[in-house]
């Protein structure tokens, strides 16, 4: 039980409607189409929807309380039983009740924000933190101004560990998103070029993730990429931990080693394996150790939790397609630095004869698209086979490669349908294909038709 109607009364003062300790609130509901028995429904407002007109259908599925907009009127006619309490702003509403149910539950709190690999660090500290305490986590992409609380209002009582991804496009949303949660713990995996667009330069984008402490508690654990030129001036900053490759940091990550099952590096005299491909992967590894260490998870265990960690879909899978052929779906999101990363990964796997990259645009690049675009092409070399791309961008990196680099096939389509005719000759068991992209390019669509 998260509340019953009577504490909420207590919270949201202003309210109509009979408020009880008998009536309870199981569940938080922002869609009104989903059946949700003993639930309060918070309708969103967006630019071009309002849910507040979907109260009643909520009601008849279930929401035996709305958060309402006080400018608004109810609407003629609901239940008597049903309550209503007034807010200025319902996603304000929201974060509020988000905040007062994380301070109610008091969980020792992690957050995790980057451009790159925060989603695959938050799976890593969860599988790492729940061997040894009862824990939660961000389910899939929940980790925006609305995602993050409904993920806090879903925790059970008996929490005692909250792992939360921390997403942000624009300034001050790391800010809003840390001061709900009040991290014990913050985590900035890197810093990428996502959001450049509206950040202007990696600069501003390192500036909007620092944002992380200002939520964090007294005595909280900022947890950086030591490698990263851009956080180098908070290295020596108290309760800071650097990790990474470079031998400066407080954390080193020494004798990485990439094989078709997995990465295995060490960390002081401790030797860990990742079923996960590439040296960036055991970075986001790092941190869970230091979690690990820090919540006192032990040796043997700590080891078993990285074997043992259960990925968010599309996030580097390895899957196996028509005629055996082995496909990398890494099309979740992207970056310029973690299509890179991508390809690196490809370039390191024994055990193919062809290694064919197909690459989609990144988005929210601005004026940068173009030039951003170009790197990825300066590392894609032998041993890929061929470089497909498709969307509005990505043509610069094949036609550079025709020009720079006659050995490897390259070239560009303007519909799903043409690559994945494209793609036919190389379905079989002795070729690897790589697929990434942001997630607006779908390229999930095109993986379905090679699939077994």
């Amino acid at each position: 039980m998260l509340f019953t109607t009577e504490e909420l009364s207590k919270f949201f003062t202003n309210f109509k409607g009979p408020v009880s300790n008998e009536v309870k609130i199981e569940e938080v509901n922002t869609d009104s189409r989903i059946k949700v028995e003993e639930s309060i429904f918070v309708p969103i407002v967006g630019e071009n929807f309002d849910g507040h007109q979907f109260a009643e259908q909520a009601i008849r599925n279930g929401a035996v309380a709305v958060l309402w907009d006080k400018s608004r009127e109810l609407p003629a006619s609901v239940p008597e039983q049903t309550v209503f309490y007034f807010v200025d702003d319902t996603t304000e509403g929201l974060q509020q009740l988000a905040s007062h149910f994380r301070d109610s539950i008091n969980p020792i709190v992690i957050g995790i924000t980057g451009s790159n690999g925060k989603t695959t660090t938050k799976d890593l500290v969860a599988s790492m933190v729940k061997t040894k305490y009862v824990t939660h986590h961000t389910i899939g992409n929940f980790n925006n101004q609305i995602g993050l609380p409904l993920t806090i209002l879903a925790m059970k009582r008996d929490t005692e560990v909250l792992v939360l991804e921390m997403g942000m496009s624009n300034f001050g949303e790391i800010e809003l998103l840390s001061r709900i949660a009040k991290p014990d713990y913050a985590i900035i995996t890197n810093i990428g070029e996502s959001h450049i667009e509206f950040l202007g330069s990696r600069e501003g984008i390192a500036k909007a993730k620092l944002e992380i402490r200002s939520g964090l508690k007294e005595g909280g654990l900022l947890i950086i990429d030591g490698d990263e030129e851009l956080l180098r001036t908070h290295h020596n900053e108290a309760n800071v931990v650097t990790c990474g490759f470079g031998t400066f940091n407080d954390v080193i990550i020494q004798d990485v080693s990439i094989s078709s099952k997995g990465t295995a590096f060490r960390i002081n005299d401790e030797e860990y394996t990742i079923p996960l491909l590439g040296k960036h992967h055991s970075k986001n590894a790092a941190y869970a150790i230091i979690l690990g260490r820090k919540l006192n998870v032990d040796l043997e265990n700590r080891k078993k939790a990285l074997l043992n960690v259960e990925l968010t879909s599309m996030r580097f899978e390895l899957l196996k397609g028509k005629n055996q052929v082995s496909i990398i779906n890494d099309a979740y999101n992207a970056s310029p630095t973690s299509m890179k990363a991508a390809i690196e990964v490809v370039k390191q796997m024994d055990g193919f004869k062809d290694r064919v990259v197909i690459l989609g645009d990144v988005l929210e690049l601005g004026e940068h698209a173009e030039r951003l675009h170009r790197s990825v092409a300066d590392v894609i070399t032998a041993p890929v086979s061929a470089v497909f791309t498709l969307g509005e961008y990505t043509h610069v990196i094949s036609e550079i490669i025709s020009k720079t680099n006659h050995s490897i096939l390259a070239k560009h389509f303007h519909s799903r349908e043409e690559l994945v005719d494209a793609l036919k000759p190389y379905l079989r068991e002795d070729c690897l294909l790589l697929f990434k992209a942001s997630r607006g390019l779908k390229f999930e669509s095109i993986i379905n038709k090679i699939l077994q």
